[in-house]
């Protein structure tokens, strides 16, 4: 006879569980408590940062740009952000999806806002590009060969990037390249994570090292060049050809010692298989439309990637000099052919910047930074390097099997150096350097953050414990100096609607060929229907001239002007936050500048209002 299993019921109404099962029931739901403190830090992150966004006050952005704008929950959002990759990254061996998303809501958390925030395109070269988008959209060719003013030729001369996004806008029916334009630097954040981790374990097996590497990347690319631009589109390619290099190039019987896994470091790879001379010419022709992208949408960058394979050749296991040979041609023909104007007139620059190491290292200001903002932005700047430096030369001379193993992406990351000896690259080359530098010295930085795992030795236990401090306060650095250097200077970067349509509105009063005069081009709308004008902006230059020009400006500026020649002149207040911050102007300079032109019998007011001032030269 069956046995009856007794129920727990009385009447209609069940009995409530026991305690054991009301406890298992619960942490079914919450997790285990390695589980629970992965996504507990992520939500309330989520929940400070989406508190704290639409309560930044952008009414009047001052010295210290975004900094003292954001509420104190968004700088909570990104304390709790790093602790939660702190613990997760405990686990990343096992569960490495947990610091990769760490690792995408901090990129997010950092560079979404203006996105969100901002009623304008944000940076005026962002709103340059998109004045050149504009123009091949309404033309529907480039004109290479063409003379504009202020170096626009340029854009013709290395159309890839525009002509791609005059494709997409069409593609997405929007109505510009402005409507999306703020949220670039997130879209190629989000690209670039998966390939960096592909270069990162190329050379290490430890998911901690990877990821902190990574961590350590975003959080060290405060250099500006992830907005809608060449520069961002065409590093993101490099950065590509370079992980399909470094796992598909390995000659064969180049490994030497560095097959055997005793002599390597505990987190080093194993170095990737080796290719035949018939597999490395398929992955020639697979990298080639890449290296002949980044030929089309940008100057340097080709530069740069030669100097990368170059000194991969240096290695045994990438001597594939085919593949130089390949990137080296696709350059030339570039530059002998769409950009050869701009190209010949660099080679005749070049006898005055050659060897001049000094010049073409410095930061591109024409004076010293002034103001609160831009003098911390320097400051983190700085600080910021030195910290790296530190870090990646301590895993050098520390982890030397590691480095053995890793001496690709150690000189890649030297490679751009010797570009100091070259040119100046308008005063950005010193940005430009630490920039292709940074994927090799984001790698050894973490290096020396997170020692190995599989160490039993005193040394290794040691290293271990001091990392326990290290490496948070290593990130919080490295955070406390992204903010500034990344939101310090604001100010410049953002103008409102109302700025735009007052610069707009100044072209459009300007007949055609008229010269338009600003004190810098680094304000939005500055090169709105930038093939219909001349443009002078006339601060940028020495500063003892501008000094002069403070003198008499209207004098100045009307000598400057060909006679007969219709002239305006647009000064907005982003202008002199820009002017101000740069050090092109002392402080009260472009005030002053401002009074003397709204005086002057030779200028006469067109519109003024608190967005900014409009004049024209000559007669009423």
């Amino acid at each position: 006879m069956q046995q009856r299993v007794p129920t727990a019921v009385t009447g209609s109404r069940a009995l409530p569980p026991p305690p054991a099962a009301r406890r298992r029931g619960l942490a079914r739901l919450v997790g285990r408590p390695q589980t629970l403190f992965s996504w507990l830090p992520l939500l309330v992150a989520a929940g400070l940062w989406l508190y704290s966004v639409p309560r930044t006050d952008l009414r009047d952005i001052g010295d210290y740009g975004l900094l003292d704008r954001f509420p104190p929950a968004y700088y909570g959002a990104l304390a709790v952000l790093t602790a939660g990759f702190l613990v997760t990254l405990r686990r990343a061996g096992t569960a490495p999806w947990w610091p990769a998303g760490y690792s995408l809501a901090m990129l997010v958390a950092l560079k979404a806002p203006p996105a969100l925030l901002y009623d304008s395109v944000r940076y005026a070269w962002a709103s340059k590009h998109d004045a050149v988008i504009t123009r091949i959209l309404t033309e529907g060719a480039v004109h290479p060969t063409a003379e504009l003013s202020g170096g626009m030729s340029a854009y013709d001369q290395w159309p890839g990037f525009f002509s791609l996004n005059a494709a997409l806008v069409r593609a997405f029916g929007v109505d510009a390249a402005a409507s999306y334009i703020n949220w670039a630097p997130v879209a190629l954040g989000v690209l670039t994570l998966p390939v960096l981790v592909l270069v990162y374990r190329t050379f290490s097996d430890d998911w901690r090292l990877v990821w902190t590497a990574v961590w350590i990347f975003q959080l060290a690319n405060w250099v500006g060049q992830d907005y809608l631009s060449p520069q961002g589109f065409a590093y993101l390619l490099y950065l590509t050809v370079l992980a399909v290099v470094v796992r598909h190039f390995v000659k064969p019987g180049s490994a030497g010692r560095l097959r055997d896994r005793s002599r390597l470091d505990p987190a080093a790879a194993a170095v990737p298989p080796p290719t035949g001379a018939r597999q490395r010419a398929v992955a020639v022709a697979i990298v080639a439309p890449l290296i002949a992208a980044i030929n089309a949408s940008h100057q340097l960058t080709p530069v740069m990637l030669c100097a990368t394979l170059a000194v991969l050749c240096l290695t045994r296991r990438y001597r594939n000099g085919g593949l130089l040979a390949v990137a080296v041609l696709i350059m030339v023909v570039w530059d002998l052919t769409m950009g050869r104007v701009l190209f010949l007139d660099t080679l005749g620059t070049l006898r005055d910047s050659a060897g001049d190491l000094l010049s073409n290292s410095r930061a591109g200001y024409a004076g010293e930074p002034t103001g609160p903002g831009p003098e911390l932005v320097g400051a983190a700047n700085i600080a910021m390097v030195g910290v790296l430096a530190v870090l990646a030369g301590a895993a050098v001379l520390m982890r030397r099997r590691l480095t053995r193993s890793a001496l690709p992406l150690l000189l890649a990351a030297a490679a751009p150096v010797p570009m100091f000896a070259v040119n100046d690259y308008g005063g950005e080359m010193l940005f430009r350097v630490y920039l292709f530098g940074l994927p090799g010295t984001a790698f050894f930085a973490a290096a020396a953050l997170v020692p190995a795992a599989a160490g039993r030795s005193q040394g290794h236990t040691a290293a271990r414990r001091t990392a326990l401090a290290a490496l948070p306060l290593a990130l919080t650095a490295l955070l406390a100096g992204f903010l500034p250097s990344y939101y310090g200077k604001e100010g410049m970067h953002y103008a409102p609607p109302a700025e735009l349509a007052l610069t707009r509105r100044a072209y459009d009063r300007a007949p055609e060929g008229a010269l338009i005069l600003a004190t810098t081009g680094s304000f939005p709308g500055a090169y709105y229907r930038y093939d219909h004008y001349e443009r002078w902006f006339f601060t940028e230059q020495d500063i003892p001239e501008n000094l002069r020009m403070l003198k008499d400006p209207a004098g100045y500026l009307a000598r400057g002007i060909p006679e007969g020649r219709p002239a305006y002149v647009i000064l907005t207040p982003t202008q002199e936050k820009a002017v101000t911050g740069e050090g092109y102007l002392p402080p009260g300079g472009f005030a002053e500048l401002k009074a003397a032109l709204r005086e002057s019998p030779l200028f006469h007011v067109v519109e003024e209002g608190e967005h900014g001032l409009v004049l024209v030269y000559g007669t009423r």
